[in-house]
C-alpha cells in the first residue's frame, strides 16, 4: 500500500483532521503511557533553522517510544547535490517516516514521490500544515469547536496563512485574510477554500467581531533581503490593542512564533490576556504526536 504523506493541510479529509485534533487533545489531557512507535525512526531533514518543529518531533517520537534522527542538509549528501530521489529511496529503506523543513514545496513532493514511507511537511515556502494542527487544537481548547466562527489573518499572506485558509475549509470556519495586494495568499489555496476565505484590504474591517486574530512575522526565512520594503508595506497591518478591540470581547490572539514585538504585533497584545501563543506552541508536541500515530499506526 502506498505511503500516506502530509505535505499540506488539504491532504486530509475533514473527518481525519478532526480526528487528529481530538487525539492531540486526548494525548495532552490523559498523557497515556503507551509506546506504539517502539522501534520506529523518524528522519528529520532540516534545510532551515527550527526550535518548535525540531523539539516537538523529537520529544513526540520519544514519548511514543520511537527515535528521531536529525539531518542537517549541509551535513548530509543533500548538501553535495545528491538527487532527492536517491535520498528518498535510501532513507525510506532505513526509516519509518521522513519530516522535511525546507523552502521548496516542489522538492517535498519529489521526495514523497520516491519515498516508501510517509513524508511530513515541517515547513515549506507554501505551507506549514503541522502548525495548523496545533493552532486548531488550541482554538478547540480555549473556545470550543470553530465551526461557523470567524478567524482573521492579518499581515503577510505567507505559508502559515495558506494553511489557515485550508484549515478553514476543512473545519467549517471563515478565514478573513487582511493582506496587502503585494502579499496575497497563494491562488491555488484560495481556489481550494472557495467561500471559506474572504480577502479584505482593511485590517479593521476584517477584525470586526472576529473570534480569533492571528498573524506571523512580516519577513519569513529567505525573505530577509526584502525586509525594509516589507516593513513599510505591512506597517498598517500591525496587530495592536486598537485592532484587538474591534474583535469579539472573548477573541483570542495567536502567533506561531518566533515573534517580533512592536512589528507585526505589539508586546501589549502578545503578552496580554487574550494571547494563547504559548499554549499554541506547546500544542505542536501533542498535535505532532497525534499526526505520527495517524500516519504510522494501523
Amino acid at each position: 500500500m502506498a505511503a500516506r504523506h502530509f505535505l499540506k493541510f488539504s491532504a486530509l479529509q475533514a473527518d481525519e483532521a478532526r480526528r487528529i485534533v481530538a487525539r492531540a487533545i486526548e494525548l495532552k489531557t490523559a498523557r497515556p503511557e503507551h509506546r506504539p512507535l517502539l522501534g520506529r525512526t523518524l528522519a528529520m531533514i532540516f534545510a532551515k533553522s527550527s526550535t518548535r518543529t525540531r523539539v516537538s518531533f523529537e520529544v513526540g517520537m520519544s514519548k511514543l517510544g520511537g527515535h528521531a534522527l536529525m539531518l542537517a542538509t549541509a551535513q548530509t549528501q543533500l548538501g553535495r547535490e545528491e538527487p532527492l530521489s536517491d535520498t528518498a529511496k535510501v532513507l525510506s529503506r532505513m526509516c519509518d517516516a521522513i519530516m522535511i523543513r525546507n523552502d521548496s514545496q516542489a522538492d517535498q513532493e519529489e521526495l514523497a514521490h520516491h519515498s516508501r514511507v510517509p513524508v511530513i511537511n515541517g515547513l515549506s515556502e507554501l505551507h506549514h500544515p503541522c502548525q495548523l494542527l496545533a493552532d486548531v487544537q488550541t482554538w478547540f481548547e480555549h473556545r470550543g469547536d470553530p465551526r461557523g466562527k470567524v478567524a482573521v489573518w492579518v499581515g503577510d499572506g505567507n505559508n502559515v496563512c495558506n494553511s489557515w485558509i485550508e484549515a478553514a475549509k476543512l473545519f467549517g470556519f471563515t478565514l478573513r485574510a487582511a493582506t496587502p495586494h503585494q502579499y496575497r495568499p497563494a491562488a491555488e489555496v484560495l481556489k481550494f477554500a472557495g467561500k471559506s476565505v474572504e480577502l479584505i484590504d482593511d485590517p479593521a474591517k476584517a477584525a470586526a467581531g472576529a473570534d480569533l486574530v492571528v498573524t506571523d512575522t512580516w519577513t519569513s526565512m529567505g525573505r530577509e533581503a526584502e525586509r525594509a520594503e516589507r516593513m513599510q508595506i505591512l506597517a498598517p497591518f500591525q496587530v495592536n490593542r486598537k485592532l484587538m478591540s474591534l474583535a469579539a470581547k472573548d477573541a483570542i490572539f495567536m502567533h506561531c512564533l518566533p515573534a517580533h514585538r512592536e512589528e507585526e504585533v505589539t508586546a501589549e497584545v502578545i503578552d496580554g490576556p487574550q494571547s494563547v501563543v504559548f499554549d499554541e506552541a506547546e500544542n505542536r508536541l501533542w498535535a505532532q504526536m497525534a499526526l505520527l500515530e495517524f500516519l504510522l499506526v494501523p
